[in-house]
């Protein structure tokens, strides 16, 4: 569960807020700053005056939306006004950047005058390619966004009218086909006649649906004539029918759409369903009915719910981002109903297809397959992207209103740069954690990151954290931090019944080493010891140490307790980095200082395996200052028999050097220069050639921005175990458990495989 104290140290740190602007072109010389403001963009500016289309050309505007509230209807709030709706604003403009690569300007607007917001957000229309609404309330915020879109020559999207409607349509004609019926054919009960409900009912009736079959309802009942208390737009699908009230209304229907609340629908009135009943509960924050107590109900019910956690999740972050990628990338002057279908009919399409493996491992290889409980795809499917988009550009163009032509390929493989995979990784990671959630060992159980950490491991079920420490002094800690120890074990190593059995373990592993039974007990005492002899003896599945120690007497504890695996000469280390579209692995950059051309190929050896448990297929540099034998030294000599020797044992693997950064990732270069070269493609997983580069690497790597490092993991232990460095944060003791637990589960305990 989000405690709000991490809301507000998420929100407040580091810099405020949740977005930046930053420069998309060089500005380090003179030269650049007079091209970039005077007299460069005059030269644009001209073009843009002879031409005003030359906008989209010489500046951001064609990738740039405004996402616009009052503050009126925020979600779970209600009228807080701008200033309190800007963390949400610029939330859904993190969104659109991350899933779309979007760019956003969030604005508040402090009015609730229809007109001055007409007025207001009209006379921007220069500065934008598209206008998002959100969180504005009814009937204000329809009739703002019905005068806005017949107003702008630019697409105008109601992201709180059409946001989850159409993502719920997606879900409903996947679910008719199953169930072989029509649209036509199907009595429809719409449960909220809100904003979101009025959304669903116009793509209900612009889907097929005669308006005879639709029954909606608010809290007073059926929209219905005779009532005095509508808006226009309610009004629009008021019917005159017998059945007032919502439980008359679900007899004998055959699909019920929630956009109310929760607990408003009732297991008999699901009972009261015609046969193989549809129910799409799409309720904030609570759906009208659990998605397993619908399923408890009958056994024929197909259901689907607000949740992202039961299957079929009707989220809005399926739909709104591509909607908007598509019609920014025709130039769509405004998007229509059946851009918004043909969004639809892309998201029930990509679900009958067969899932990509990413998906399906970041699910625990569990079988998704068009179905029931598989009506939609799974937000993380990097397919959604492709295939909505362009669904949605395609039908601008066959409408009429986009400005520009659509080469299909040539879009696709746009979209797909756009996609890139860094952004993504890291939650595909912690979904799949989730599948094993190994229990593990932290020695450091009192420091603050160590607690905090373990609650967001606890909250995102990737893990069962065990702390070492004074019992006392851990709740104490935690009692002061606000945090919440139900779930989380700890262990006092000192009072433990073990202590005394690890203790003769320890001298058994040590007793030719300079151990003595006395000096085994005291070592026994500090914490990372005893955490080390519980993962020794299986008692843990995973140890992560380091967060207040120092990182070389963490990595003695490992040597001497768990040593390397069967087959492994030395122990080394990788660490996962990701970029906004590349992600890389860099080895050894915390562990050996000088290794020789034997360990350099055992440790690209070890990296393929770890980046294959990943589902990632390696492509390997064995970095040097020389390309291919341009310099003769010791040093390059070692990494040029290093590739040799990884090859030898391993001809499947992708590997070359001795090789330069800058070649195994420039493909022009390779083929120009070097077509003897084995590289496939650039190289994603990188050998240093000994810790002092690879160390600084990665450090440079971490402070230039935009960069995170995941790591370092620990290869070719005995057990999993993984350190971390001194001044490390909550996030990367979360990220390092879950890559570690995802590791492990992929290519299993022990040596090179």
């Amino acid at each position: 569960m989000i405690q709000p104290s991490d809301a507000l140290e998420y929100h407040a740190g580091d810099r405020p807020g949740k977005i930046e602007i930053k420069a998309s072109k060089s500005s380090l010389s003179p030269r650049e700053i007079r091209l970039a403001y005077l007299p460069g963009a005059a030269f644009a500016a001209e073009e843009i005056v002879r031409d005003p289309v030359a906008a989209f050309r010489y500046t951001a505007r064609g990738n740039l939306v405004a996402v616009v509230t009052n503050g009126t209807a925020v979600p779970g709030l209600g009228r807080v006004g701008p200033a309190a709706a800007k963390p949400f604003q610029e939330g859904i403009s993190l969104l659109f950047k991350r899933l779309a690569d979007i760019d956003v300007f969030d604005l508040e607007l402090d009015t609730t005058d229809p007109d001055r917001f007409v007025e207001t957000v009209r006379l921007l229309e220069p500065t934008f390619g598209a206008i998002n609404l959100k969180d504005i309330a009814a009937p204000e915020g329809l009739l703002i966004y019905d005068r806005l879109r017949d107003a702008m020559a630019i697409p105008v999207l109601h992201e709180t009218l059409y946001g989850t409607a159409v993502v719920a349509m997606a879900a409903l004609i996947n679910a008719l086909d199953l169930t072989e019926r029509s649209i036509e054919d199907v009595r429809v009960v719409l449960c909220g006649a809100g904003t979101v409900g009025l959304g669903c009912a116009r793509l209900l009736v612009t889907m097929g649906l005669p308006r005879e079959n639709l029954l909606l309802y608010d809290i007073h009942g059926l929209i219905h004539p005779d009532r005095e208390d509508l808006n226009a737009y309610q009004s629009d699908f008021a019917r005159d029918a017998a059945a007032r009230t919502l439980v008359e209304g679900m007899q004998g229907a055959d699909v019920f759409l929630g956009a109310a609340t929760g607990g408003v629908l009732t297991p008999d009135m699901v009972r009261s369903m015609s046969r193989f009943p549809i129910v799409l509960a799409m309720g904030t924050p609570d759906p009208e009915i659990g998605y397993q107590e619908a399923r408890q109900t009958r056994r024929d019910v197909i259901v689907g719910t607000s949740r992202g956690q039961d299957p079929n999740a009707i989220v809005d972050l399926l739909s709104f981002p591509y909607i908007l990628r598509g019609a920014l990338d025709v130039r769509a002057s405004r998007i229509t109903e059946g851009m918004m279908l043909a969004a639809a009919r892309a998201l029930a399409e990509l679900a009958r297809e067969e899932v990509v493996e990413e998906v399906t491992r970041a699910y625990g290889d569990v079988s998704l397959t068009f179905g029931p409980e598989y009506l939609l795809p799974r937000p993380i499917d990097p397919r959604v992207l492709l295939h909505e988009s362009m669904a949605v550009a395609r039908q601008a163009v066959a409408e009429g209103v986009a400005a520009l032509e659509l080469d299909a390929d040539r879009y696709q493989d746009s979209l797909a740069v756009r996609l890139g995979t860094g952004r993504e990784m890291m939650r595909q990671v912690i979904l799949k954690a989730r599948q094993s959630s190994p229990r593990i060992v932290f020695p450091d159980g009192a420091s603050e990151t160590t607690l905090r950490a373990c609650a967001v491991l606890l909250d995102e079920g990737i893990a069962s954290p065990i702390l070492l420490g004074r019992e006392e002094e851990i709740r104490g800690v935690a009692e002061g931090l606000g945090i919440e120890m139900a779930g989380v074990g700890t262990v006092d190593p000192s009072q433990d019944p073990r202590f005394e059995r690890y203790a003769a373990e320890y001298f058994r592993l040590r007793a030719r080493r300079g151990i003595t039974p006395d000096i085994a007990a005291r070592r026994l005492a500090q914490p990372r010891y005893f955490g080390a002899l519980m993962l020794h003896q299986g008692d843990a599945d995973m140890m992560i140490a380091g967060v207040t120690s120092p990182y070389s007497d963490s990595l003695r504890t490992v040597l001497e307790v768990i040593g390397p695996a069967p087959g492994v000469k030395r122990i080394s280390s990788l660490y996962m980095v990701l970029r906004p579209k590349q992600i890389y692995f860099m080895a050894d950059c915390a562990v050996n200082i000088e290794p020789d051309a034997e360990e350099l190929a055992e440790i690209a050896l070890l990296s393929a395996r770890s980046v294959r448990s990943l589902g990632i297929e390696p492509r390997i540099a064995m970095l040097s200052f020389s390309n291919f034998g341009s310099v003769d030294h010791p040093r390059t000599r070692k990494v040029r028999t290093a590739t040799a020797l990884a090859r030898e044992r391993r001809p499947d693997l992708a590997i070359d050097g001795e090789i330069q950064l800058s070649t195994a990732w420039d493909e022009a270069v390779r083929r120009r220069y070097f077509p003897f070269a084995e590289l496939p493609s650039d190289a994603n997983v990188l050998v240093f050639p000994d810790l002092q580069s690879g160390n600084l690497a990665v450090h440079l790597l971490q402070k230039l921005g935009e960069t995170v490092a995941v790591g370092p993991l620990l290869m070719g232990t005995r057990r999993p175990v993984h350190l971390l460095q001194y001044g490390c944060s909550v996030q990367d003791v979360v990220n390092l458990a879950a890559l570690g637990a995802v590791e492990a589960a992929g290519s299993g305990e022990g040596g090179m495989g």
